[in-house]
């Protein structure tokens, strides 16, 4: 019998997979069977490492998606059908004081990046008529609007439109394209917030599960979308919060 969570021989590309929700995404799949390659502006060795030590198959690539168009040569002929569009980044300050760079710079890397890459990629899936699954990161700020990160809870916006349009665009030609809503999870970029007493407990105290999330969480979910178990799921934005936007 045909196990409906399997990934053997499927191939996927996980961008930002250096660290954090990235790395997990890419250790997840590569535990359910799937060839993972590893992209992100800095080296992924770690992420292979440990996706080798456990019997898995993975490599890595050097991509930076601040260029927006980086992602355009990854695909062709190269036989991906699994594309997890992670790469992000996030500035903080008063929307009174947010400047232009740290708008464009957000906008590009969170939200064209990942348009423009995910157009390649179905571009490849299109021309070869093969299937494919598109995962996208979005976040709690898909939905709220958070305070001092302006240009970072935009672009979450648009992940979660972009990822219904999409959907909509490429269902009936053999493309699921998905989102995982991360909600409080424990990494480098909630270390400050993490560190602040104050804030940490606020945060606790509004999250039903009482703790922050592992990056295993949100690999969890992702992994599942990709698999054929989740053939008839499309444009879905899955929350991973601890039950936040329950609350």
């Amino acid at each position: 019998m045909t196990n409906p969570f399997s990934l053997h021989g499927r191939r996927a590309l996980v961008t930002g997979a250096n660290t954090g929700i990235g790395q997990a995404i890419a250790v997840g799949l590569a535990a359910t069977g799937a060839s993972v390659v590893c992209a992100g502006r800095r080296a992924c060795d770690e992420t292979v490492a440990q996706i080798t030590a456990a019997g898995g198959t993975a490599s890595s690539i050097l991509v930076d998606f601040t260029d927006p168009m980086a992602g355009q040569s990854l695909f062709a002929g190269r036989g991906f059908d699994i594309l997890i569009n992670n790469a992000g980044i996030i500035r903080r300050n008063d929307a009174v004081d947010f400047t232009e760079s740290d708008w464009d710079a957000v906008m590009d890397v969170n939200l064209k990046a990942l348009f423009f890459t995910t157009q390649a990629f179905a571009r490849e899936i299109l021309a070869t008529k093969t299937t494919g699954r598109v995962v996208n990161i979005a976040s709690l700020l898909s939905f709220q609007g958070g305070i001092r990160v302006p240009s970072y809870t935009a672009s979450k916006h648009g992940v979660a439109g972009l990822t219904k349009l999409l959907a909509n665009e490429w269902a009936a030609k053999g493309i699921n394209v998905n989102a995982v809503a991360p909600g409080y999870i424990s990494t480098n970029n909630t270390e400050a917030l993490r560190a602040d007493p104050q804030r940490n407990a606020a945060i606790l105290d509004r999250i039903p599960a009482g703790r922050w999330g592992d990056p295993a969480d949100i690999a969890g979910a992702v992994t599942y979308l990709c698999t054929p178990a989740a053939s008839y799921v499309h444009g879905a934005v899955l929350n991973v919060d601890g039950g936040w936007l329950a609350r």
